[in-house]
């Protein structure tokens, strides 16, 4: 059964990005929350490798980067699954995948599980979209599609957010929390 975002306790919306200092599984740089932060809007998304709701949506992933960041918005991926519980997650398998699939942004390494326990993720895609303040805008499901729903990833909860912020309106209030597998907390 998945698991939702709403079955944990998480940042408020309004709530400032909590500070990181990850290991990008691509360049192997250490890349802290202001290398990756954009005064236009910034998105953090905790995915991995097995789950079958982020290979359903990597494609979308990577079109909604390629859409937004030419106008300003930054995007990093995080991953926190224990790599010995599942082996397809750990960094080196990380890499191979951020190649495989294009992603053009960086994909972090949680190894301490912190980060993801300070941003209150649960599953795997959750997405966490800050705005030019790195106050919590939106905090929610990419699209509401779902693995053999017959349906493509659009993103499109995603791409309302991030035009409400890039339009200087206000994100809509009413978020449905993501949906996925959950993340893989260590013993």
């Amino acid at each position: 059964m998945p698991t939702t975002s709403e079955t944990n306790a998480t940042l408020p919306l309004g709530a400032r990005a909590p500070e990181f200092a990850l290991t990008d599984t691509v360049s192997g740089r250490t890349m802290r929350l202001a290398d990756v932060q954009s005064s236009r809007a910034t998105v953090i998304l905790f995915i991995c490798n097995h789950c079958p709701y982020v290979k359903h949506v990597d494609r979308a992933l990577v079109d909604l980067a390629n859409d937004y960041m030419p106008r300003g918005v930054s995007f990093v991926a995080i991953s926190a699954n224990d790599p010995a519980q599942y082996p397809e997650d750990a960094p080196d398998k990380m890499r191979a995948e951020a190649q495989r699939v294009g992603y053009p942004f960086p994909y972090l390494f949680d190894e301490t599980q912190e980060v993801a326990r300070s941003y209150g993720a649960v599953c795997t895609p959750d997405t966490f979209i800050f705005d030019g303040d790195m106050k919590l805008a939106y905090r929610g499901q990419l699209d509401d599609t779902r693995p053999n729903s017959g349906r493509p990833a659009t993103a499109a909860d995603a791409r309302a957010a991030l035009d409400a912020i890039l339009s200087c309106q206000p994100v809509n209030p009413i978020q449905k929390p993501s949906v996925g597998c959950s993340i893989k907390w260590k013993a």
